[in-house]
């Protein structure tokens, strides 16, 4: 087997050290010990901007957020979708992820950042969220390993109440936030159910039809 060769390190603030690996043609980011994200494993993450389309995709001018760019399988699967006169706002807490994105991993990027639709925002999602005046019609969330993160503990903010509020208020009327996990979390989904949206809880592949079983909650403002 082929060994693992570092790329790149970088510091998460408040949290653990992200390594970029590279194994073959195989691409995987850790947060310490622990496989964060992978470059063989896009297909829940591109079932969230499917999921987004399908429910908001017909709006003129639609606005998203996605929170965390990761190997932006989530983002170019937003731009596949989504017309020509749509925002993508992408919030990215660590620069070195943007670095990556246009240096090693750019065969998996391709141009997606250049595009026009996309206004990339460095900082915490949850701060985009407060601080943009306009409303998003969906917000993709993707920012840890779910409601019981690993890279860092400010994470753990977006999943309290006060966070599901913050997205709730963010959305425009009927806009939906759809948030990823590697594994089910029953309090959060009762916490989520709290806020007075539409919720629902679905499963999606981690490589297509196949793989782990991956959770996307979304919650959908009345």
């Amino acid at each position: 087997m082929l060994p693992w060769v570092e790329l790149g390190r970088a510091k998460v603030p408040g949290g653990d050290e992200f390594r970029l690996m590279q194994r073959g043609d195989e691409f995987t980011i850790f947060a310490g010990t622990i496989g964060l994200m992978g470059s063989r494993q896009s297909g829940s993450e591109e079932v969230m901007a499917d999921i987004a389309f399908a429910r908001v995709g017909g709006r003129a001018k639609a606005r998203v957020l996605i929170g965390g760019l990761g190997m932006g399988f989530t983002l170019r699967r937003v731009l596949a979708k989504f017309g020509a006169d749509a925002e993508i706002v992408v919030a990215e807490l660590v620069p070195e992820i943007v670095s990556w994105a246009r240096g090693p991993l750019a065969g998996l990027h391709g141009t997606s950042l250049d595009d026009p639709r996309v206004t990339l925002k460095l900082g915490d999602v949850g701060n985009v969220m407060a601080a943009d005046a306009q409303k998003f019609d969906a917000i993709l969330l993707d920012v840890d390993n779910g409601p019981e993160g690993l890279s860092r503990p400010g994470n753990d903010r977006l999943y309290s109440a006060g966070g599901i509020s913050a997205a709730k208020a963010a959305l425009r009327p009927g806009g939906m936030a759809a948030i990823w996990s590697v594994a089910p979390d029953p309090k959060f989904t009762k916490r989520l159910g709290q806020s007075g949206m539409k919720v629902e809880e679905l499963k999606a592949r981690a490589h297509g039809g196949k793989g782990a079983r991956h959770v996307i909650w979304v919650a959908t403002r009345g």
